[in-house]
């Protein structure tokens, strides 16, 4: 009995656009996470704690890291200006690329240290925080982070940023052609 199989150019057409869907969402997941926090939406950030309230947007999560090598460090930059400043802007920054499908050689390079910053504050491979309270970690080394991480590896690597995106444009801009770094 043999298998019917789809043409490879229509399995090739719909990787293409399960990658542009894939690009848009994680974008659109970077730039809610940026607009709840700036606003206070009343998700993960209240009103009153919005940045364009005042409020820190790394105080909260870093001020309350009990777990791993890294906990000291964490709580000294915990609302840092500039940790504000570096981390509202790279949300913005990326959540943007990734939905118009430009720079995302830049977004993939720095979302994935965002990731791996957010991981080591979160630190999985710990069963225990610093009190001795359980840390639920459900895995010691791929966590939602490492996840996020390497889709945005995949969707700069897979130039997904041509279908439903601009990289065609943005590629023939003078500045990228020189600097093939910035696609």
């Amino acid at each position: 009995m043999s298998a019917v199989h789809a043409p490879a150019r229509t399995r090739t057409e719909t990787g293409v656009v399960a990658l542009a869907v894939l690009r848009i969402a994680t974008g659109l997941l970077f730039l809610w996470a940026f607009v709840d926090k700036a606003f206070g939406l009343g998700y993960a950030t209240q009103p009153k704690n919005a940045w364009f309230s005042g409020g820190s947007p790394t105080k909260g999560f870093l001020s309350r890291v009990n777990v791993g090598p890294f906990e000291s460090v964490f709580h000294d930059i915990a609302g840092a200006w500039w940790a504000d400043l570096l981390f509202m802007a790279g949300l913005f920054a990326i959540g943007v690329a990734l939905v118009l499908g430009i720079g995302l050689r830049i977004a993939a390079a720095s979302g994935a240290v965002m990731m791996l910053l957010m991981w080591a504050a979160e630190w999985p491979p710990a069963q225990h925080t610093a009190t001795g309270e359980a840390t639920m970690s459900t895995n010691p080394i791929i966590d939602y982070h490492v996840v996020y991480a390497l889709v945005l590896i995949a969707l700069a690597a897979t130039a997904s940023g041509v279908t439903w995106g601009l990289a065609r444009w943005w590629n023939e801009l003078p500045i990228v052609k020189a600097n093939p770094w910035l696609r």
